[in-house]
């Protein structure tokens, strides 16, 4: 036997059928984890439909994510510019002749389901920036800098039109992990965040619709109109800070049971968690989160090649924004921006694209150590 079928033989004695399908044991167990809990709190806020559907879309998710995994990075690679144009198209075809549903313009229909077509550019965009700057020295110079701002603005700009300002932030932030991953000078980001504040007149009076500078204004002072626009965040509180150190146990939540708050299953299920679990149980869920995150970026640590490395890295850091901004917002500490909480909230797209995320890092990570060998 030579030395690699030796080392092959060892690895599949090791790692066994996960090893096989390219599946990171200690990620998959984390996701599955979450996914476990997600059902339980969906459940609650929900009710059993939504519970079914959402295991449904779970096993939707990671089907995709195993077969992700299977694909080596070089030929993630090599496909990254051509999912970053079908994802435009798409964009435009949503902007065109989207289905319309709560103001805005986000799905495309397909017969069978509605597809958002934005969620997919959260994977799409890292994957071009990565193969963008993976054969570019670094830290990027300035042309190249500019260049990959317009490959990120171009997304973030057609996705706002929806609009979706939520969606449209996250793949700016997913976008700017790679140019920081990859050496942004600090200079330039300095410059940037003053760019930025100074632009902010400009965006809240020709820009922004009524309602987002409604939720800005709520954000402020939420109390100055707790009926109307501050119900939400109010009633979140509320339901947060009801729940106490142990929480009143499941099914037990007045303020969400009573659908005090609204959105529960969705972008407020934290506010549940909050309730009936406590603030023990919210330190297990961020547990879980954090647990998910450092393994991605410690995947990322471990990867061979500046597209690797870049890309896993975008991915565990945007996971975090993601988890960020929810829980901001419930809490009261953000605006509300319409973000779910990652792999919780009760939702189809964003449930199978994130899970596809996660298909890429175990790719990176389970075809380095076959390299290895």
């Amino acid at each position: 036997m030579t030395e690699y079928s030796s080392r092959m033989h060892t690895h599949r004695e090791r790692y066994g059928l996960l090893w096989r399908f390219h599946l990171d044991w200690a990620l998959l167990m984390g996701l599955l984890a979450l996914m476990s809990v997600a059902l339980l709190v969906v459940y609650s806020a929900g009710g059993q439909d939504y519970m079914v559907q959402q295991s449904m879309r779970f096993a939707l998710g990671i089907a995709a994510m195993i077969v992700i995994a299977q694909v080596p990075p070089r030929l993630l690679k090599l496909w990254a510019p051509a999912l970053y144009v079908i994802g435009i198209i798409m964009l435009v075809i949503v902007d065109v002749v989207g289905v319309i549903g709560k103001g805005a313009q986000r799905w495309l229909d397909l017969g069978f389901i509605r597809f958002q077509p934005s969620e997919l550019m959260k994977i799409a965009v890292p994957m071009l920036l990565a193969w963008y700057f993976a054969d570019r020295p670094l830290p990027p110079r300035l042309t190249h800098i500019a260049i990959a701002g317009g490959l990120i603005l171009l997304p973030v700009g057609l996705i706002a039109l929806q609009p979706d300002l939520g969606t449209a932030l996250l793949i700016a932030a997913s976008g700017f992990m790679v140019l920081w991953l990859a050496g942004l000078p600090w200079q330039l980001l300095l410059a940037g965040g003053i760019g930025v504040a100074g632009l902010a007149p400009l965006l809240w009076y020709f820009y922004m619709l009524d309602y987002q500078r409604q939720r800005v204004l709520t954000f402020l002072d939420p109390e100055s109109d707790p009926l109307g626009a501050g119900y939400h965040i109010i009633q979140s509180k509320i339901a947060i800070g009801s729940g106490g150190l142990y929480g009143k146990g499941y099914f037990q939540g007045t303020q969400s049971q009573l659908e005090f708050v609204p959105e529960r299953h969705t972008d407020f299920i934290f506010a549940v968690i909050g309730e009936e679990f406590g603030l023990l149980g919210g330190l297990v869920l961020l547990a879980l989160f954090a647990f998910i995150i450092i393994r991605g970026l410690y995947i990322a640590n471990q990867a061979q090649d500046t597209f690797s490395r870049l890309l896993a890295g975008a991915l565990a850091l945007t996971f975090f924004v993601y988890v960020f901004v929810n829980m901001g917002m419930v809490s009261g500490i953000l605006p509300v921006v319409g973000v779910p909480l990652p792999l919780v909230s009760y939702g189809g797209t964003a449930a199978v694209t994130l899970l596809a995320g996660f298909g890429v890092l175990m790719s990176v990570h389970t075809h380095r150590r076959l390299l290895t060998s």
